[in-house]
């Protein structure tokens, strides 16, 4: 959601070589998203339609299997269920009680400021562009990234 806000999904395309976005997650960033109004959600629709990326229905057996130890979103638990399906996955996630429950089934994940760190190691973005992101970022209300953090990434730089 925060590269749409950004407008930076490209980024995905630069480092990845495919994403996979469980189908309630898309609900709730395009779907909903351009019922509210919100623009990055007509963003993503569009990258999402370009990539041709897939959108995934996560099977009701797995759901029911999985239970997580703290309260999270439905977009968050089909996420979570959905990569301990695959081999190895790297999830891209923000939510830190989220990102406490993926590390603690012992998955890889990566944030936006993650990626966008990423990106900047490896020669995407320059060091001005990384930096102004993170700083657009930490000044942003929609996106719920601290500042502190942001500041933080910044100084490891």
């Amino acid at each position: 959601m925060a590269l749409g806000k950004l407008n930076r999904l490209e980024l995905l395309v630069d480092l990845y070589s495919e994403v996979r976005i469980p189908r309630t997650v898309y609900d709730e960033v395009v779907t909903r998203g351009l019922i509210r109004g919100a623009p990055d959600a007509f963003t993503v629709r569009l990258f999402w339609q370009r990539q041709a990326w897939p959108i995934v229905d996560i099977p009701e057996a797995n759901l029911a299997t999985y239970k997580p130890t703290v309260t999270l979103h439905r977009g968050e638990i089909e996420l979570l269920a959905f990569a301990q399906m695959l081999n190895d996955p790297l999830v891209l996630l923000d939510d830190e009680v989220a990102r406490t429950e993926a590390r603690r089934l012992g998955l890889r994940l990566r944030g936006t400021l993650g990626i966008l760190v990423q990106a900047y190691r490896r020669g995407f973005l320059s060091f001005s562009q990384v930096e102004l992101l993170i700083l657009e970022v930490a000044a942003r209300p929609d996106i719920w990234i601290s500042a502190k953090l942001c500041q933080q990434v910044l100084d490891s730089l």
